[in-house]
């Protein structure tokens, strides 16, 4: 019997990836940002991550890891729960019009 090699990482072909959370969390950040009126160049540098980075999770190109929600939140002056009420609201909205 032959011993089987452990492959780091998700296995081929899968992703964890999910558009519509990504884009209704970028969304709330965004939000939350504009409410505060500070810069996402700002944003960024009081949360301890690229500039480009903050874009793409705003634009729901990139889906945060817990740490960095953190990050995100405190910077924002916000709970991570808040957050993350906002993100299901705008989800909701987002299923009701592509209902209607």
């Amino acid at each position: 019997m032959q011993k089987r090699t452990i492959q780091r990482g998700r296995p081929t072909g899968t992703t964890t990836y999910e558009a519509g959370p990504a884009i209704a969390f970028g969304m709330a950040v965004r939000a939350a940002r504009t409410e505060l009126g500070i810069a996402q160049e700002t944003l960024a540098h009081l949360a301890g991550i690229e500039r480009s980075h903050m874009g793409k999770i705003e634009r729901g190109e990139h889906m945060p890891n817990l740490a960095i929600i953190l990050r995100i939140a405190r910077a924002l002056n916000k709970s991570a729960s808040e957050l993350i009420a906002v993100t299901e609201q705008n989800l909701q909205a987002a299923a009701i019009t592509s209902k209607g």
